[in-house]
């Protein structure tokens, strides 16, 4: 049973991440490129911000409700972020072309950033330090599962 539900649930992320979607053109393909490539930028500067409080001597919450806010609106939108097309054929990225050769797994790995994402978020609103510490230390660890194998170094 829990085999069928990580196939479901891996189904719904991969449709949801364009997988399914019909071929886009060059240009829609440089702009999702560009959507992604500034999102996961985002995404980087906004740990930042959430590591530098959580290691400060009296962490602004304030800041750190901003950070993961906006980490978990673009886990959200990065659902959209992976269509077929939009890999190393096309042009410069650090997205290697496993996504698209392993949907499944890169599907898992993402719905498990996501779910991460929302926990984060979840914590920072309520407040307790404790939980946001943890749910950092989780986030950290889903964005090294898919980096490990679905992303290159890029130098810009």
């Amino acid at each position: 049973m829990r085999n069928l539900l990580f196939a479901v649930v891996g189904t719904v992320a991969l449709t949801g991440a364009g997988f399914a979607a019909k071929p886009l053109t060059k240009g829609q393909g440089l702009a999702i490129m560009h959507e992604r490539h500034e999102g996961m930028e985002d995404i980087g500067k906004q740990n930042k911000v959430v590591r530098r409080e959580l290691t400060a001597a009296s962490p602004n919450l304030a800041a750190v409700r901003g950070a993961t806010a906006t980490i978990a609106r673009h886990s959200a939108e990065a659902s959209h972020w992976f269509p077929a097309g939009t890999g190393p054929e096309l042009g410069k990225t650090g997205a290697k072309p496993e996504i698209w050769q392993k949907p499944q797994d890169f599907g898992g790995k993402l719905h498990n950033f996501q779910v991460a994402a929302r926990a984060l978020d979840a914590a920072a609103k309520a407040g307790d330090l404790n939980a946001i510490k943890a749910r950092y230390a989780d986030i950290g660890g889903t964005c090294k599962a898919c980096h490990d194998s679905y992303r290159t170094d890029m130098h810009h």
